[in-house]
C-alpha cells in the first residue's frame, strides 16, 4: 500500500528551496530506519526466543494448498481493488484515462511500494513518469498521489477504530483494556475529514500548501476504498493463521490493522520486523512456543503470498514493456530508460539478500534427504557456501547497475545464473533459483543502457547504500543466530561437515564468507590510488582542448581558454568538462565540451564520483536544453537560470520598421569613419597593449572589477588565444571585442566587450551588427548574444518557489544588476531566446550553491555584493 499523496493540491514548492539541515535530511531518515529494524527484530528475539527456525519452516510446510489458493484469490482481489485508489483521484482532479492504463500504473506502483517501502522510493517514480507520459501535469500527479496517500490513511483509521469500537476484544489480548481509547481517536480522524469537507468550501493555506478539501461523496469514497483495501489485506493472512488461534476476523483485524500502523510509522521497508513484532505481542504470544511459531509461519506465507508474488508478477509485466519497447523504438522513451537501471539495481540488491537469507537458514528436511541420494557432500558444502558469496557479491553490484556501468552488467549476468545453479545444488532452492534465473532474462537484453567502462573499485557507495548493504548483512547475522540459537556453539562446530547434521556450520561458514568478501572489497577500494588534486591547466592542456572547443557547437566552450577553470578529459581524449571548486560546490561551466556522445555522458558520471569523493555537490551552470537528459539520469535536479538569445543570422538583416533605429546607428557611424576590422589570432598579441586602455577605462566608468568563470577577462595569455574584433575610427581603436568562433561554422559569439567612455553614440550596436553581418558573409550559422539571467521565469502562484523568486529579482533588481535592460537590449536584435538550466543534485541547500556560483563568477564573495 502506497505511502505517498493526499488532498488536491493549489500549489507545491521545488524540494530543492526547503531550508534543513542538509546531514539531517540525507542520514538521518536512513539512520532512524536501520535503528527501528534493529530494534523491531531485538523485540523479536526476545518475544520468539524459544521459537527454532525448523518449527517456523514445518508449519509453512504443512500448509493446506486450499489455504495458499484463499490467500492467493484475496490476494489478486486487493490489487484489483487498489486501482479504484488512482480512479477516485483522477475523477476528483477532472483527468480521465483508459481504466486498463490506470490498473496496470497501480499495480506496478503498489507491488513495488508494498514490498520495498519508502527505502528504495521505486513506487513514486514509476507512478510519475507513467502519468506524466500518459499526458497529466506535473501538479496533476502530485494530486493524485496525494489523494490515494489520504484515501489510504483515512481507510486504515476508520476500519481500524470502527472495528476497536463495535467487535469485542478477548480479555487474553494485549490490546483488551485500551481498545476504547484507540478506537475513538483512530474513527475521529476521517470523521473530521468528512465534517471539514463540508464546513471549509474554500481553500485552507497550512504551511506551505493550498488545501481544498473534497466534498462528503468523495470523503466517503476515498474512507471506502481504503477500507476495503485493508480488510482485503487481512483477509489474506487470517486464511494462513492457524487453526490453534480461535480468534474472530474482527478481532483479528484490530491487532493486524495496529501493527500495520507501526510498521508505517517506523519508515522499515514494508514494516520488515515491526509487523511481526507487534503481530505476536497482540496476541499474546509471548512465551507460548506452540503459537509463536505458528503464527511466525504465517507470517513469513504472507510475505510471500502478498508482497513477494504480486513484485515477481509486476517484474514480468515491466520486462514484457522493456521488450516491446525493444521492437518498437518510439515506445521506448527516454525516462523509461532512465528507470530500468535503478529497477533492475533494486532486483539485484533483493536477490542478494534472498541468497544470503537462504544461506543463514537450514534446508528443508525432504530435500536434504533428495539431496544426499544424488550429490556428494562437498557439492552441498561449496555451493552453500558460494550461494551466500554470490548474494554479497551481488549486494555490490547492485550499486555498479545504478551506476551504469558494464562490468556490473556482466558480472551480474553471470552471478544471477551462477546463484541459480548454487540454489538448486544446496538445497534444491527451486524458488530462489526462478527469481534469479527470471531477473537475469530480463537483464540480458537491456546491455546497451549500461554503458559505461569505468571500473567497479572506482565506484563511490553513498550512505544510503552502505547502510543498506550493512543492514542486510546485519539480519543475516541475526538470522543465523535466531535460527540455530538452541545449538551449542564450539570451534569444532566450524569443523563439521555432514548431511543431516551440518545445518549450522554451513550457515556460519557462509556467513564468514559473505563477510570476508564485502572486507576484501572494502579493502580494495580503501587502498586504491589517491585521485589527483584539480589543479589549473597547462598549455599542453589547453592544446588538447583546442581542437574539441573548434568541433564544439556551441561557442560557449571557448571560456575554457581562460585558464581558471580545472579540466576533466575522458580517458580517449574524446570530451572534457570545465569546472571550478568554490565552497562545497564542484561547478561545471556549461555542458560537456565534445562531439561523442558517449564520451561525454561518461564524463558526467565521472564528474559526479570525483565530487563525491571530494566531499563536494557536483553543479553543471547554464547547460542546454538538448542535454538535459545527462543529468536527469545521474539523479540531478534542473533550475532555469535565463535565457539566451541567438540570432538566426541568414534571417538577419537591416531592413523593416523595426530595424530603423539600429539601420540609423550604423550609417551614422560609419559616416564618422568608424570600420570594423576580425585580426586573426597570430596579430593580437601586438594589438594588445593599444587595447589595454580602453579596457581600463571602461572598468573605471563601469566601477566595475574584472570577473570570470562564465565571463572573460583582460588576460593577455587568454585573449592571445582568440580572433580580435577592433572598431576603429581613423587610426584609433575606439572598442574591442575577443570573438569565439567554431570550426563547424555552427555559431559565432563574443566574450570580452570593452570600448572608450567617450566614444561615439551607438557603439556597441555598431559592432554587434557589423559582427553579425560578418559571421553571415563567412556562413556561420548563428551568432549567439549571452545568456540574461533570470528572464524567462514565471511568477504564477503555481510555480516554483525558485523560479518566484527569480522572477522577483528580474523584475525589481535592477538595484544591483541591470537585468530587465541587458535582456531589453539583446531583444531588439530579434534573437530567438533559449532556455538555460542548472543541474544541481536533489536535497542540498541552494542557497549556498547560488552563492558559491555567484561567488566563482566574480571572483570572491566581496565581488558578489561590489560590482
Amino acid at each position: 500500500m502506497e505511502q505517498q499523496g493526499g488532498a488536491e493540491v493549489l500549489s507545491q514548492e521545488d524540494a530543492l528551496t526547503r531550508p534543513g539541515p542538509v546531514w539531517l535530511r540525507r542520514f538521518g531518515g536512513p539512520a532512524l530506519s536501520v535503528l527501528m529494524l534493529c530494534l523491531a527484530l531485538w523485540a523479536l528475539y526476545r518475544l520468539a526466543g524459544e521459537v527454532s527456525y525448523h518449527q517456523v519452516g514445518e508449519y509453512m510446510h504443512r500448509l493446506r494448498r486450499g489455504r495458499i489458493g484463499q490467500a492467493i484469490v484475496l490476494t489478486a482481489l486487493g490489487y484489483a481493488v487498489m486501482p479504484l485508489y488512482d480512479l477516485f483521484a483522477l475523477g476528483a482532479i477532472g483527468r480521465t484515462l483508459p481504466k486498463r492504463r490506470v490498473a496496470l500504473i497501480s499495480f506496478i506502483s503498489y507491488a513495488f511500494s508494498n514490498t520495498l517501502g519508502m527505502a528504495m522510493l521505486v513506487s513514486g517514480s514509476i507512478r510519475y513518469r507513467f502519468y506524466i507520459q500518459a499526458g497529466l501535469s506535473t501538479m496533476d500527479v502530485a494530486k493524485v498521489v496525494l489523494f490515494c496517500t489520504v484515501s489510504f490513511w483515512l481507510g486504515l483509521f476508520a476500519i481500524t477504530g470502527v472495528t476497536l469500537l463495535l467487535v469485542p476484544i478477548p480479555p487474553g489480548l494485549q490490546l483488551a483494556h485500551a481498545r476504547l481509547l484507540l478506537g475513538v481517536v483512530l474513527c475521529l480522524v476521517p470523521l473530521a475529514w468528512l465534517i471539514g469537507g463540508q464546513v471549509f468550501r474554500r481553500t485552507i493555506r497550512l504551511w506551505r500548501w493550498d488545501l481544498r478539501l473534497p466534498p462528503l461523496e468523495v470523503g466517503l469514497r476515498q474512507i471506502f476504498v481504503g477500507a476495503l483495501d485493508w480488510g482485503l489485506a487481512a483477509a489474506v493472512l487470517y486464511a494462513l493463521m492457524p487453526d490453534a488461534l480461535v480468534l474472530h476476523f474482527g478481532s483479528f483485524l484490530a491487532i493486524f490493522a495496529l501493527a500495520q500502523i507501526a510498521g508505517l510509522i517506523s519508515h522499515v521497508p514494508g514494516g520488515l520486523g515491526v509487523f511481526e513484532a507487534v503481530m505476536l505481542a497482540g496476541f499474546g504470544a509471548t512465551g507460548n512456543q506452540a503459537l509463536s511459531a505458528p503464527i511466525l509461519g504465517a507470517l513469513a506465507a504472507y510475505r510471500g503470498v502478498y508482497y513477494l508474488l504480486p513484485l515477481c508478477a509486476a517484474t514480468v509485466v515491466v520486462v514484457v514493456r522493456e521488450a516491446r519497447g525493444l521492437r518498437h523504438a518510439a515506445l521506448l522513451s527516454p525516462w523509461f530508460n532512465g528507470l530500468l537501471p535503478p529497477f533492475f539495481a533494486g532486483l539485484t540488491l533483493v536477490s542478494g539478500a534472498v541468497l544470503l537469507f537462504s544461506g543463514a537458514t537450514a534446508v528443508l528436511p525432504g530435500r536434504l534427504e533428495l539431496l544426499s541420494d544424488l550429490l556428494p557432500l562437498p557439492v552441498l558444502e561449496a555451493s552453500h557456501f558460494l550461494s551466500s558469496v554470490i548474494g554479497m557479491s551481488l549486494l555490490i553490484l547492485a550499486r555498479g547497475l545504478q551506476r551504469r556501468l558494464d562490468a556490473a552488467y556482466w558480472l551480474t549476468l553471470v552471478l544471477l545464473v551462477a546463484g541459480a545453479v548454487a540454489s538448486l545444488l544446496k538445497g534444491i532452492d527451486y524458488e530462489e533459483a526462478c527469481l534469479l534465473i527470471l531477473l537475469a532474462v530480463a537483464l540480458a537484453p537491456a546491455h546497451r543502457l549500461f554503458y559505461r567502462r569505468a571500473s567497479l573499485f572506482e565506484m563511490t557507495f553513498s550512505f544510503g547504500w552502505l547502510l543498506a548493504c550493512a543492514t542486510v548483512l546485519g539480519c543475516t547475522v541475526w538470522l543465523v543466530l535466531f535460527s540455530y540459537q538452541h545449538v551449542d556453539y564450539s570451534r569444532d562446530l566450524w569443523w563439521q561437515f555432514s548431511f543431516y547434521h551440518g545445518n549450522a556450520p554451513r550457515a556460519l561458514r557462509a556467513l564468514v564468507g559473505a563477510t570476508g568478501v564485502a572486507l576484501l572489497f572494502a579493502l580494495t577500494t580503501l587502498i586504491r590510488s589517491a585521485r589527483p588534486r584539480p589543479t589549473l591547466p597547462d598549455d599542453a592542456e589547453l592544446a588538447r582542448a583546442l581542437p574539441l572547443i573548434k568541433q564544439f557547437p556551441s561557442a560557449q566552450a571557448h571560456l575554457a581558454l581562460m585558464g581558471d577553470k580545472s579540466l576533466l578529459f575522458d580517458p580517449d581524449g574524446k570530451a572534457f568538462i570545465m569546472y571550478g571548486i568554490e565552497g562545497r560546490s564542484w561547478v561545471a561551466m556549461g555542458d560537456p565540451v565534445g562531439r561523442d556522445d558517449r564520451a561525454r555522458q561518461e564524463l558526467v558520471w565521472t564528474f559526479r564520483e570525483r565530487c563525491e569523493r571530494g566531499g563536494g555537490w557536483p553543479v553543471f551552470y547554464q547547460v542546454n536544453p538538448a542535454d538535459l537528459d545527462l543529468y536527469l539520469e545521474v539523479g540531478m535536479s534542473l533550475l532555469k537560470v535565463g535565457e539566451e538569445a541567438r540570432v538566426r543570422l541568414e534571417q538577419f538583416n537591416l531592413d523593416g520598421k523595426s530595424k530603423k533605429t539600429l539601420r540609423g546607428t550604423v550609417n551614422k557611424l560609419t559616416r564618422e569613419g568608424l570600420r570594423l576590422e576580425i585580426v586573426p589570432i597570430a596579430q593580437v598579441p601586438a594589438l594588445l597593449p593599444r587595447l589595454k586602455p580602453i579596457s581600463d577605462a571602461w572598468l573605471r566608468d563601469k566601477r566595475v572589477r574584472e570577473k570570470g568563470f562564465s565571463l572573460g577577462a583582460f588576460d593577455e595569455p587568454y585573449l592571445a588565444r582568440t580572433p580580435m574584433a577592433v572598431v576603429w575610427q581613423d587610426d584609433k581603436a575606439v572598442a574591442f571585442a575577443n570573438l569565439f568562433l567554431s570550426d563547424s561554422m555552427e555559431e559565432a559569439s563574443v566574450d570580452l566587450m570593452r570600448q572608450l567612455p567617450d566614444g561615439p553614440a551607438g557603439l556597441m550596436d555598431y559592432l554587434f551588427v557589423e559582427l553579425m553581418l560578418w559571421a553571415k558573409a563567412e556562413g556561420y550559422r548563428w551568432f549567439n548574444l549571452g545568456m540574461a539571467p533570470l528572464s524567462g521565469l514565471q511568477s504564477r502562484r503555481q510555480a516554483p518557489l525558485w523560479n518566484r523568486f527569480g522572477a522577483l529579482i528580474f523584475g525589481r533588481g535592477e538595484r544591483f544588476y541591470n537585468f530587465q535592460g541587458l535582456h531589453r537590449y539583446k531583444d531588439k536584435f530579434d534573437p530567438e531566446w533559449e532556455p538555460r538550466y542548472m543541474a544541481v543534485p536533489g536535497g542540498i541547500a541552494l542557497p549556498v550553491v547560488l552563492t558559491n556560483v555567484a561567488s566563482l563568477i566574480s571572483g570572491g564573495l566581496t565581488g558578489v555584493v561590489r560590482r
